[in-house]
């Protein structure tokens, strides 16, 4: 049998492989890994509906009968946290989220060697015409560094062995079982959702350079270039195994990506570098401090005539009592401390507080392209049937600065 080295060698003048493909399952893994998706779509889609009736119907009407006002998040948290369906449900939702990348942990590390050597050979070739920019200096911050967010194991930015990408892996794939059976959810699915809109909305707007933060393996990146033709795509992450395994798959795909490894809070691109910066789902892993830093780097960074659009949480003033109580779960059990304080913002006052002119600042929900296929236009707060966030649409927000 051919030695990684012997196979990558033969393969020296062909495209990048598929660094996606070289973890290969067993019959049983993937039957765990199944299993595993069906239990978090279960935890996070069928049991809140039953632990929402369970409180409507049983819990409320005892607690009011008490007199206990059940009229925010806080109030309702205190009301469930004690009872056996909650518990129940906190507990399944737990180990359903880790079990998703616990259970591609052992395919990665049984095809980490190759997928090492491929990576490297993807950086020194770059046949996509892409880049990859390392700082092993960097400092990984705390709120990234303290704990597993999303009980991801090793987090985003562990090495185990030189030019790792075992974590990188680990977010990517097991991010595939964590989502294969959501409804209206697919990889890159958000950047298809803003882009559809930005052209909808500014049929003018063709950017020649773009930012993603906080981009982990790029993915949310990808679909920009594919809809803004010659758009000079950047994205940044403070964690290197992401970037060398999001770097090998984007020169696998043809797409050049230029990945750079930087905190959002302070980079090193000179001012009005871009004309597009987006995000996704990246401001609620930051603290609130840390979020008023990036969207001040945003407001330097963005060139005139520009447009910024990071998709996130809808914030707290923005949904009723019981929706926030469900979104706030992850604060104190998915290792996100910052998702409260973050969604507790009003976007509108960040983005002023930025340097951003209110009368330029929105905020929507746009329809998700796989439950709207034929809708381009955003949904307004206020429209009848309006579909949640994460139920068929993705809560956005933004600016732009005149040209």
């Amino acid at each position: 049998m051919a030695s990684t080295a012997d196979r990558l060698s033969e393969r020296r003048n062909s495209v990048i492989p598929d660094i996606e493909a070289l973890p290969e399952s067993t019959l049983d893994e993937r039957g765990r890994q199944r299993f595993c998706s069906a239990l978090r779509r279960f935890a996070i889609q069928d049991m809140p509906e039953m632990l929402h009736k369970d409180f409507d119907h049983r819990v409320a009407p005892a607690r009011q009968s008490e007199g206990v006002p059940l009229d925010d998040a806080l109030a309702i948290e205190d009301a469930m946290e004690g009872e056996a369906s909650y518990r129940f449900y906190s507990t399944l939702r737990y180990n359903a989220q880790e079990m998703c990348f616990q259970s591609v942990q052992e395919p990665i590390e049984r095809a980490l060697p190759e997928m090492i050597d491929l990576a490297r050979a993807a950086q020194e070739r770059n046949p996509a015409g892409g880049s990859l920019r390392l700082d092993p200096a960097l400092p990984v911050p705390d709120y990234v560094s303290q704990l597993d967010v999303h009980l991801t194991p090793g987090c985003f930015h562990k090495e185990w062995v030189a030019d790792d990408v075992a974590q990188g892996a680990v977010v990517a794939l097991g991010a595939r079982v964590f989502s294969a059976s959501m409804s209206h959810r697919s990889w890159g699915g958000v950047a298809k959702v803003i882009s559809r809109w930005l052209k909808h909305e500014r049929h003018e707007f063709a950017p020649t350079r773009m930012l993603d933060i906080g981009t982990s393996s790029g993915k949310n990146l990808m679909p920009y270039v594919q809809a803004f033709p010659g758009v000079e795509a950047h994205g940044v992450d403070v964690g290197a195994p992401l970037l060398r395994y999001g770097h090998a798959v984007a020169e696998h795909e043809g797409i050049p990506l230029h990945l750079s490894q930087q905190n959002a809070e302070a980079l090193d691109f000179p001012d009005g570098h871009f004309d597009l910066i987006v995000s996704s789902f990246f401001f609620h892993e930051i603290t609130v401090d840390a979020t008023r830093k990036v969207l001040a780097e945003c407001r330097r960074l963005l060139r005139p005539g520009g447009i910024m659009v990071h998709q996130e949480l809808p914030a707290t003033c923005l949904v009723d009592a019981w929706e926030d109580f469900f979104w706030n779960w992850d604060t104190e059990h998915n290792n996100e401390p910052n998702y409260t304080d973050f969604r507790a913002q009003d976007p509108a006052v960040l983005l002023e507080e930025a340097g951003f002119e209110p009368e330029r600042n929105f905020a929507h929900l746009l329809p998700d392209l796989g439950a709207y296929p034929d809708r381009a236009e955003a949904f307004g707060w206020n429209e009848p049937g309006r579909p949640r966030h994460g139920k068929g649409a993705w809560y956005v927000f933004g600016s732009s600065l005149p040209s």
